[in-house]
């Protein structure tokens, strides 16, 4: 395919040709990223639309947050160990791509519902995580082309969205729309702002850090006419919701959803909220063609705006036309009304006048000391979903004014936060005179970065926590985009999203038994009672108060300092040198990856480690929330002499504990035994144990394992250390109804095979039978093998193998990326 360059000015750019007019944009942009990269197979391939076939292309940036970006860059520090081991030069291992690492994962919400919460938090979070800080802190002064934003400067979605995108980026006088890979699965976020982006595994990062092309094939592309304006009362929170359960049911995992039709009705925070969602709704990426309101988002934000538009002017990425889409999903905005999701998934929508009758299954009729059964026990503004977004941060601020109005204050059992994804937001609402309000009932702000919404809530009360673990089925409500089971907090009886104007109202509340619509939130101090629709803000009051939020000063004033860090940042001394010294630390330690390879082979009598139900998620594999002092991470520990537990999430730079940590969530559902939590049974003796010891039980027999699960396995954040832990667990395949798109790809990045098989359920499989797998030895890239269950009676199956391309076969049989691209490393030098 002829490459056509033209000139803006001084810029050179890469023309598309006529017939791109047809494409979506999204395929638009790779197209691009295709043809100057000099991939011209991909890009005829992408131009024909051949769905399914490999294309191959370079990111132009990643972005990284400290939960998954430590264990990132451990591994980059111990390739650099083992090149210096091999009598190679360690500066071989550097980033080529340009990296960013927001550092906003590890704040906890400990204290809350005061002023000095925010000071107290943070100090807190760098006594936890001083020996994570001064790695990253090395990282930054040892790696080239990696940038480091220090913790307190927001959350890493809205830091990208404000500060670190361009929509156009400008190298070596050529200028080129950006994609974005990130290691968090909401990096689609960047969608609303018109960049292609979507997270990816830890493993995959680390491949195009070191100049792997990104594979993947073309994706189907699924377009979502927006048509019509939302309702009186309806908030960016309630269109999420609504789209999120829509596309869920139509299923659209591993394709791109592009949105089109009347977007104009959306501003950027807006639709940043949808694309946000895109792994909820299990799209690749959630994407929003640049146009008018794209340039006037980067004109208030403080950004070029004028580069942007001549650029994607000539090169064909400004939306004037409808494309030819392989599906058009049609979503009426006006049909849209307020609702939650909850208990366990975000796509578990409930019309909010329908909330009272549907909740009604979860509680007996318990009552503690201080809560009874339906009480809401957390009430959070947190996450980037809904914190990015000056309409819902400024309603809530305002529903808030109304209700202090009206002498109401949130219930006291109710631990209330405001976790803003940026510092910006506090900008905007003390300006506006919200922020007393809000700070009235309890919404003080307890840090800037991902708090609840990770597993970060911090403890209960413990008069609260007594009542909860004594059967009172509580609570929490969420602004976040994710209420996976015991995520927010191992002891409640679920969790719900919402938007941040409910999380006020639930707060005041205090139970989530209530029908808004009928029943008074409160009374006031005369005994008169107060409904939601008496405190509920008004579309013209909250626009009134908008421009607050979009003042180029304020975002041109805090780009200046997105690099810096407060005191204790600052304060922090790091001895350089290329290669980590691997210091005693209980939170980095030296990884495994290179002492072993494992090599491709089939399975002969092998055995069943857990035997799972559908939707299995990430957090279910590898939870990211605290660790329990009587768990087999807490033990090991406690056996250290720390008292310190922290969470699994700060401590992914320690394998010795993140192994200890698989499977071991509170709430995970395990066939083979009866409880619930982190055991399973080694067999043939049948004797019950936690998985960790079954696993290190059958290394020591020489047994293979395979994990057998159903439908939509892995879902959930891109976390790489849930496919880590699954190979060091001796885990050789995982055979499942279907998988999640980022979990698959970090499986087959580890070297784990991921294999569809029918519904376990159907075929007869009990758990207790050897399992052989023929074929593997000598597989393809989508090639089938047997599969058989020896039991009491035998079951024998195709299973598909999920190597999906040629690339993904070549790091299955090095024995994982890491090898493959050391080798490939060493090998060059």
């Amino acid at each position: 395919m002829n490459v056509k360059k033209e000139k803006i000015g001084d810029l050179e750019v890469i023309k598309l040709p006529d017939e791109a007019k047809e494409l979506p944009y999204s395929l638009r942009v790779i197209l691009e990223n295709a043809l100057r990269n000099g991939f011209n197979e991909s890009a005829e391939r992408i131009m024909r639309r051949k769905i399914g076939e490999e294309i191959e292309f370079m990111p132009t940036r990643i972005v990284m947050q400290d939960y998954t970006g430590v264990p990132l860059l451990v591994d980059l520090a111990e390739m650099r160990s083992e090149a210096k081991r091999k009598g190679r030069d360690p500066n071989m291992i550097n980033p080529l791509v340009r990296s960013d690492l927001v550092i906003d994962h590890s704040v906890q919400v400990d204290y809350y519902g005061t002023s000095y919460s925010l000071e107290l938090n943070m100090k807190k979070e760098f006594e936890r995580n001083l020996e994570r800080y001064k790695f990253l802190k090395w990282a930054q002064s040892s790696f080239t082309n990696l940038r480091v934003v220090p913790p307190g400067n927001g959350i890493i979605h809205q830091v990208n969205l404000e500060f670190l995108s361009s929509v156009i980026d400008v190298k070596d006088n050529v200028a080129f729309p950006e994609i974005v890979i990130g290691t968090d699965s909401h990096t689609t976020m960047i969608g609303g702002i018109s960049v292609l982006g979507w997270g990816v595994g830890g493993l995959e990062a680390e491949g195009v850090m070191l100049g792997e092309p990104y594979y993947m094939n073309v994706p189907e592309v699924v377009g979502v006419r927006l048509e019509g304006k939302t309702r009186e009362g309806v908030t960016p929170t309630d269109v999420v919701l609504y789209i999120t359960e829509m596309l869920r049911k139509k299923g659209v995992v591993g394709k791109f959803v592009e949105f089109f039709g009347d977007i104009y009705s959306l501003p950027v925070p807006d639709r940043a909220t949808i694309s946000n969602m895109a792994p909820e709704y299990g799209a690749t990426v959630g994407y929003f063609p640049i146009d008018d309101n794209t340039l006037k988002y980067l004109n208030g934000t403080a950004r070029n705006e004028e580069l942007v538009k001549k650029v994607s002017s000539e090169i064909g990425l400004v939306y004037n036309n409808e494309p030819k889409y392989d599906t058009v999903i049609e979503v009426y905005l006006n049909e849209i009304e307020p609702a939650i999701a909850g208990p366990k998934n975000p796509e578990e929508r409930i019309p909010l006048k329908k909330v009272k009758e549907s909740v009604r299954g979860l509680m007996g009729n318990s009552k503690g000391k201080v809560i009874e059964d339906g009480s809401v026990v957390i009430a959070a503004i947190t996450s980037c979903t809904n914190t990015s977004n000056p309409s819902v941060m400024l309603g809530a601020g305002i529903l808030a004014k109304k209700a202090v109005s009206y002498g109401l204050r949130s219930k006291p059992f109710v631990k209330t936060s405001m976790a803003p994804g940026s510092p910006v937001v506090m900008n905007y609402l003390s300006d506006s005179d919200l922020l007393p309000y809000l700070q009235a009932l309890g919404f003080h702000v307890v840090g800037f970065g991902c708090t609840t919404c990770i597993g970060n809530a911090g403890p209960l009360p413990k008069e609260v926590e007594d009542d909860v673990k004594g059967g009172v089925s509580a609570f929490a409500v969420l602004s976040g985009n994710r209420n996976f089971e015991g995520r927010i907090n191992p002891y409640l009886k679920g969790a719900f999203l919402a938007s941040p104007e409910l999380v006020v109202a639930y707060a005041l509340a205090g139970r989530i038994n209530i029908d808004f619509y009928n029943e008074p939130i409160g009374n006031d101090p005369n005994g008169k009672p107060v409904f939601l629709k008496d405190v509920w803000p008004s579309n013209q009051e909250i626009l009134e108060k908008y421009e607050m939020a979009m003042r180029p000063e304020i975002y041109a004033k805090r780009k200046e300092s997105i690099f810096s860090g407060d005191k204790m940042w600052e304060s922090l001394n790091v001895e350089g040198g290329t290669t980590y010294s691997w210091e005693s630390s209980s939170y980095i330690v030296e990884p495994l990856w290179f002492s072993s390879r494992r090599k491709i082979s089939d399975v002969k009598g092998g055995r069943i480690l857990l035997l799972l139900g559908d939707k299995v998620t990430t957090d279910h594999i590898s939870p990211a929330g605290p660790i329990l002092p009587d768990s087999p991470a807490g033990v090991l520990l406690k056996s250290m002499g720390i008292t310190e537990l922290n969470t699994y999430g700060a401590r992914r730079g320690n394998h010795e504990v993140m192994m200890r940590g698989g499977f071991a969530n509170p709430k995970l559902k395990n066939f083979l035994v009866e409880r619930n939590g982190g055991y399973t049974k080694h067999f043939p003796d049948a004797e019950e144990m936690s998985v960790y010891d079954a696993s290190m039980k059958y290394m020591k027999e020489g047994v293979d394992l395979v994990i057998v699960a159903g439908k939509q396995y892995g879902t959930g954040s891109s976390r790489d250390w849930a496919a880590k832990v699954t190979y060091l667990l001796g885990v050789k395949a995982v055979l499942a109804e279907s998988f999640e798109r980022i979990h698959r790809s970090n499986l087959v990045f580890m070297g784990v095979v991921p294999i569809e098989i029918p519904d376990w359920r159907g075929l007869g499989v009990k758990g207790n039978e050897l399992v052989d797998i023929d074929g593997l030895s000598r597989v393809k890239a989508g090639g089938k093998v047997k599969v058989t269950f020896r039991g009491e009676k035998e079951i024998t199956t195709d299973g598909k193998v999920r190597i999906d391309n040629e690339a993904e076969m070549k790091y299955v049989k090095a024995g994982g990326i890491l090898h493959y691209v050391l080798d490939k490393m060493l090998d060059k030098k």
